[in-house]
């Protein structure tokens, strides 16, 4: 009896996430695959996300790149030696094509791109990112990250 109550409470769990993701707006799907290959550095297929057009841009950083190219080579120059990365989204929501998600940006690499030669560094930087899409070309025509750079410079000083 016990057992075909776990079964029950595991079944439904799965119905549920199922349900809750057939809910999720087109565009909140497509941005999750996008930061899902974004976090992981899997350039080609955040590559397939940008056209000639696309913007990413860091406000906080003042960095900004137009087109395929050089927004993947930016990634490429920023993540190198990077171990680990992920992002934690705390909360998501769209108006159509624009999609907003808050949450951190996990970071675990050497410690020399930050001045700590010779350590594993591990960040989270929290901040907000909106992503404009392309829904038919299922494209990122716009990717901006408002991130909180003294929470890092706080995380370093104490590693």
């Amino acid at each position: 009896m016990l057992r075909l109550g776990v079964v029950l409470i595991l079944l439904f769990g799965l119905l549920m996430n199922k349900a809750y993701a057939d809910d999720m707006p087109a565009e909140q799907k497509l941005a999750l695959a996008y930061l899902d290959a974004y976090s992981k550095n899997e350039f080609s297929k955040v590559e397939q996300y940008y056209s000639r057009e696309s913007i990413f841009e860091d406000k906080t950083a003042k960095r900004k790149y137009k087109g395929r190219y050089r927004i993947i080579n930016f990634l490429k120059r920023a993540r190198s030696g990077i171990l680990e990365s992920r992002f934690q989204i705390d909360h998501m929501f769209n108006s159509g094509s624009l999609v907003v998600v808050i949450g951190s940006q996990y970071y675990r690499g050497p410690g020399e791109q930050f001045g700590k030669p010779g350590k594993i560094i591990e960040l989270a930087i929290p901040g907000v990112t909106t992503l404009t899409l392309d829904m038919t070309e299922n494209q990122v025509k716009e990717h901006i990250d408002l991130l909180d750079y003294q929470t890092m410079t706080d995380q370093l000083l104490t590693q």
